[in-house]
């Protein structure tokens, strides 16, 4: 059975850190590129990060371009998502999600739709 598996999330003050990892279960990552989205209360999901399966090409939202790093390591078939000086608005469910790119080692995308997700990590950032 395929899984993704999400860890790392908690309550955090503005300006802290945590690092997410996404660990997958019954299937290798070596052929997937990964996404990173998040769901406020009362909001849309939203694309944060994603990283091609080369680990070569990463998009980030424009909102946490220069604050959060997305990172893999396909020998521990886990992704990372570095998460520097977090602001309240950065609250929401963090959720990693899986699309096979087999033939296209350099393809990430946030806005095409990703095959397999997790369950989410709840990230909450307050004073």
């Amino acid at each position: 059975q395929l899984q993704l598996v999400e860890s790392g999330g908690g309550l955090v003050q503005p300006g802290g850190s945590l690092r997410l990892s996404c660990a997958a279960s019954g299937f290798t990552l070596d052929y997937y590129a990964i996404g990173w989205f998040r769901q406020a209360p009362g909001k849309e999901r939203e694309g944060v990060s994603c990283i091609s399966r080369s680990g070569g090409s990463t998009n980030y939202a424009g909102s946490v371009e220069g604050r959060f790093t997305i990172s893999r390591d396909n020998a521990k078939n886990t992704v990372y998502l570095q998460m520097n000086s977090l602001k309240p608005e950065d609250t929401a469910v963090y959720y990693c999600a899986a699309k096979e790119r087999r033939y296209a080692r350099n393809w990430c995308d946030l806005l095409a739709p990703f095959n397999y997700w997790g369950q989410g990590t709840q990230v909450t950032v307050s004073s």
